[in-house]
């Protein structure tokens, strides 16, 4: 049988899931993470796919396409390319840009916040709240919709929280809430 009428196997075709958002609620990200994510799609659609394509274009002029690795490895790099900028786009049209400068100065957290905050046991942690699509955990940055983030969303400076956990429901105090500064993006 040829080629032309197998179908690839369903991992390829496979959209990325969004993570999800609570009921109701907004796809938060700041400026920084707003612009970082529109470059990528930008980047893809202007620069990546077009090289890519020429590639495809190249190799299948190159004849049997059943054995041309340069063709097959660029078709699937092709929909992998597509699938991205579907994701972006998506993710894009559902953002809400919230800029954290606005709130500095201020001693309650909320979104864009960076928060030192002490457990039960001492150990202090300085967490900063983002976006979903933005966070990176190891930099210390946490989803606006994390467990820690939803415990300490609204609180003050001082104010001592119950945090639930798996295994256990621990007790952590908010020493420290600081916020960029209008001009340090």
């Amino acid at each position: 049988m040829s080629k032309a009428f197998t179908k690839e196997s369903e991992s390829d075709d496979e959209e990325l899931q969004l993570p999800a958002l609570p009921p109701g609620g907004k796809n938060y990200i700041s400026p920084v993470g707003y612009a970082r994510l529109r470059d990528e799609l930008l980047d893809l659609i202007d620069s990546e796919r077009p090289k890519i394509v020429e590639v495809v274009h190249w190799a299948a002029s190159n004849g049997d396409r059943s054995e041309n690795g340069d063709y097959l490895y660029g078709k699937k790099r092709l929909r992998e390319i597509d699938r991205r900028i579907r994701f972006l786009t998506k993710r894009l049209e559902i953002a809400e840009v919230v800029d954290p400068t606005v709130h500095h100065g201020n001693s309650q957290v909320f979104f864009g916040a960076t928060v030192t905050y002490a457990e039960d046991s001492g150990l202090e942690r300085t967490v900063t709240i983002k976006g979903i699509d933005e966070a990176n955990s190891a930099q210390g940055e946490v989803s606006w919709i994390s467990p820690i983030a939803r415990t300490l969303l609204k609180s003050r400076e001082g104010d001592v929280l119950k945090l639930v956990m798996p295994d256990r429901v621990a007790e952590i105090e908010v020493l420290a809430v600081k916020y960029p500064e209008k001009n340090a993006r």
